[in-house]
């Protein structure tokens, strides 16, 4: 929504702006990272505000590490999100997909370039190209988070910020 992508650019900004801050972490709520963007929201009219694109470009290119606390599903522009950050921890029972090829739609918010880049071309092609969701644990092995927990996920990517 664009509360939250706004949400994203003022947490950010401020933080980069904050010498007191050695770290970011970004997570979902009640046990979800996010499910990306609400399709609803594609046929309506332009409206002013933050777009995904240049918010995960401000992740990425924050000075500050960003980590990602996954849980539930990164889909979409969820994914996105995460491709951003500089680390990204996953709960075991997490998922991550880039599944806006089932309704004809490609990733639009650079997931195509940066999923690549972090997982290699032939992996990132079969999920980009079928729109799958893939467990933790297979995402752990493709290179796509870095670490996986079964506790408190919130947790470990804190304990993570804090270690880089």
């Amino acid at each position: 929504s664009l509360a939250v992508l706004q949400a994203l650019e003022d947490g950010l900004k401020k933080a980069d702006a904050d010498p007191s801050v050695k770290a970011v972490m970004i997570c979902g709520e009640n046990g979800k990272f996010s499910a990306g963007a609400d399709i609803r929201g594609f046929s309506s009219p332009k409206r002013r505000g933050a777009a995904l694109g240049p918010i995960v470009s401000l992740i990425e290119s924050s000075e500050k590490p960003v980590v990602a606390a996954i849980e539930g599903v990164a889909l979409g522009g969820g994914l996105e999100v995460a491709l951003g950050c500089h680390y990204r921890v996953a709960h075991v029972k997490a998922r991550m997909g880039l599944p806006e090829v089932t309704i004809g739609l490609l990733p639009g918010a650079e997931g195509t370039q940066r999923l690549p880049r972090l997982i290699g071309v032939p992996a990132a092609l079969d999920m980009i190209t079928t729109g799958k969701h893939i467990p933790a644990t297979e995402a752990l092995k493709l290179g796509l988070v870095d670490e996986i927990v079964e506790e408190n996920t919130i947790e470990a990517a804190i304990r993570l910020a804090n270690k880089v």
